[in-house]
C-alpha cells in the first residue's frame, strides 16, 4: 500500500489520471482542466512517467513538445480510480448527484460497479478478510500475520512496548 500512495497517492496524481481517463493528453490541457500551477504539473507527470503510469510521446507537429499517455500499468490503475469515484460519488457528493457519470460507449447505459465478493459469493465485507503474510512478505509483516492474521495481537504487543520500542521495531521492518 505505501508503495501505491507513494506512486499515485496525492491529490495532484489522482486528478491528472482522472483527465487521462477523460481522454486529455497535452500539457496545457492537464493544466486547464485540473487548476494547477504548471511547476506542480511538471513535477506531478513526471512522476507518473518515472513510475510507468505514462510515458512521454513527441508530437510529430511540435518538436520539443509531448504527449502524456497512459501506460498499461496507467490503464490498469482504471478500476481502483472507478472504485474511489464510487466512493466518493456515494458519500460525498452534492445532493444533486455526482458531477460526472460513466456510461458504456456501446449503449449509452451507465456502467455497474462491481461489488466484491467472496469465494462462494456472498458480499465481501471487512469482517470476511482474513489477513496473512503475502510471498514478498518481511519478516516484520510474517511475524505480525503469521499467526494466522490476528493483527489484534500484534496491535496489543505494540501498546504494552515503550514508545522507544516501537521506534526500533519500525526500523527494522
Amino acid at each position: 500500500m505505501a508503495r501505491a500512495m507513494d506512486a499515485i497517492g496525492d491529490r495532484w496524481s489522482i486528478l491528472l489520471l482522472r483527465e487521462a481517463y477523460y481522454g486529455v493528453k497535452r500539457f496545457d490541457q492537464f493544466e486547464y482542466y485540473v487548476g494547477v500551477a504548471s511547476n506542480i504539473l511538471s513535477a506531478r507527470l513526471k512522476k507518473l512517467v518515472d513510475a510507468g503510469i505514462m510515458t512521454r510521446v513527441p508530437l510529430p507537429e511540435h518538436a520539443g513538445r509531448y504527449e502524456y499517455v497512459l501506460t498499461e500499468k496507467g490503464r490498469d490503475f482504471f478500476p481502483t480510480y472507478l472504485a474511489l469515484k464510487k466512493w466518493g460519488d456515494d458519500w460525498l457528493a452534492e445532493p444533486a448527484g455526482p458531477q460526472v457519470v460513466f456510461n458504456e460507449r456501446a449503449n449509452g447505459r451507465p456502467i455497474k460497479y462491481p461489488e466484491i465478493r467472496t469465494a462462494s459469493g456472498k458480499p465481501l465485507g471487512i469482517e470476511d478478510i482474513q489477513v496473512v503474510p503475502g510471498s514478498g512478505a518481511v519478516p516484520f509483516n510474517r511475524k505480525r500475520f503469521g499467526s494466522g492474521g490476528d493483527s489484534k495481537i500484534a496491535v496489543a504487543e505494540l501498546k504494552a512496548r515503550p514508545s522507544g520500542s516501537r521506534a526500533r521495531l519500525r526500523r527494522n521492518k
